[in-house]
């Protein structure tokens, strides 16, 4: 598909996406009996769709067993965030989760630094420093920091989902792109039920209370918003891409406000994703 070789093309779909990934993920755990069944559910949605747009893209594997055993590590790390990100969700509101996930970013820099030794970067510490103010502006109320286990299990996920990150840097290059995104959708899936214990009944009756149209449009665009995202980085510079990306924060208050009348706080939200994008273009340049 030649329109899949436009980075442009493949950022603003990613971030339409995205917001409504963000919107409608939300809207599936109001109907939540059991957060690791839907969390399946999706995640399956979402390897089926993978495999269906599979062969618009060039079929590819990785030949170096290194690479395999990296983004099986990797993968262990995706279960976990995606399965706490889904209590996380539940428990926050949508445009509001959408900047905590941005921590991840900062964790990726801190750990750069840390493990790999990188140079530091005065811009891309001033960076990685606002998003953690975004975050604890947003927190912070009546004179008072407010956390919540919801905020905690969300900076959890976002340590887990950065140290997924760290080992699979650049391995979906090695892949064709939709079975990358099916294997890191799909295999986290099995961990989930493994570990949980979780039987297909379980699974079946989380389906059958969800909101179809919801789970539906939320494991849909969970895997073609990363697919388009991963294309966008292939074409084009991470300093460009990145920062047009981050405009999924602001997209997610405005149509949170809209969309699922989260309209607490509209100004400090609009604040806190402007200085998040602005953060993210510091961190890139």
């Amino acid at each position: 598909m030649n329109i899949l070789n436009n980075w442009i093309f493949c950022v603003v779909l990613y971030i339409v996406l995205s917001t409504v990934f963000t919107q409608f993920y939300k809207i599936s755990t109001k109907s939540l009996k059991n957060a690791g069944a839907l969390t399946v559910v999706l995640e399956m949605i979402g390897v089926i769709t993978a495999l269906v747009i599979c062969p618009f893209f060039e079929i590819k594997f990785p030949t170096d067993i290194k690479t395999w055993s990296l983004l099986g590590l990797s993968i262990i790390f995706y279960a976990i965030s995606d399965r706490v990100n889904t209590t996380v969700r539940s428990g926050i509101e949508a445009s509001t989760f959408s900047m905590l996930k941005q921590l991840s970013t900062t964790f990726m820099i801190l750990a750069g630094l840390i493990f790999l030794k990188e140079e530091f970067i005065l811009h891309k510490f001033i960076g990685a420093m606002l998003i953690i103010f975004s975050n604890v502006f947003i927190f912070y109320q009546k004179g008072k920091f407010k956390m919540n286990r919801y905020i905690w299990l969300g900076v959890l996920a976002n340590i887990s989902y950065t140290i997924a990150l760290f080992l699979d840097v650049n391995i979906s290059d090695y892949f064709n792109l939709p079975i990358y995104v099916a294997l890191t959708l799909g295999i986290p899936g099995i961990l989930i039920c493994l570990v949980e214990r979780i039987k297909f009944s379980e699974i079946k009756e989380e389906f059958k209370n969800a909101n179809k149209k919801a789970i539906f449009v939320t494991g849909m665009t969970w895997s073609i918003s990363i697919i388009v995202s991963l294309r966008a980085y292939q074409l084009q510079n991470v300093s460009i891409v990145a920062p047009i990306g981050s405009l999924t924060v602001l997209s997610n208050v405005i149509v949170g406000y809209l969309f699922l009348k989260e309209r607490d706080d509209l100004l400090k939200k609009i604040m806190a994703a402007i200085l998040i994008v602005i953060s993210v273009v510091l961190i890139k340049i």
